[in-house]
C-alpha cells in the first residue's frame, strides 16, 4: 500500500493505492498525519479509487483521520470507493462522519 499526497487549494488529497490492512495502515496514518500537520488543510480527501482491498484497519484509518481533521476544524471526504468497499463503509456508518463521494452511482442507488 502506498499513498500519494498532494495539496490543492485548501485541501489535502491522499490517493490510496493497493490494499489497506493492518500491515500498512500505521504507515499510512503517519504519512497522512504528518502532511495534515504541515499544511493544516480545511478538507482532507481520502481517494479510494485505487484501493483493491480493505479490512477493518481501513475503517480505523478513516475514523482516526476524522478525529485529526475535527481537532483542527476541518472536514473529511471519502472519494470514489469501489462498490464493495463503499458497502463496508456504509454498513460501518462512515457516512455519519464523512461525506462519501462517488463518480458513478452504485447499482442499488439507481433503484
Amino acid at each position: 500500500m502506498a499513498v500519494q499526497l498532494q495539496t490543492q487549494s485548501d485541501s489535502l488529497i491522499a490517493t490510496l493505492l493497493g490494499e489497506i490492512d493492518h500491515h500498512c495502515s500505521g504507515l499510512l496514518r503517519l504519512e497522512i498525519d504528518q502532511q495534515i500537520e504541515l499544511t493544516q488543510p480545511q478538507t482532507l480527501i481520502l481517494d479510494f479509487s485505487h484501493v483493491t482491498f480493505m479490512d477493518s484497519s481501513g475503517i480505523g484509518l478513516i475514523m482516526g483521520r476524522h478525529r485529526v481533521m475535527d481537532a483542527i476544524g476541518g472536514e473529511l471526504v471519502i472519494r470514489n470507493p469501489p462498490p464493495h468497499i463503499c458497502r463496508v463503509m456504509r454498513i460501518s456508518g462512515m457516512e455519519r462522519i464523512a461525506q462519501i463521494q462517488n463518480q458513478k452511482p452504485e447499482k442499488e442507488d439507481l433503484l
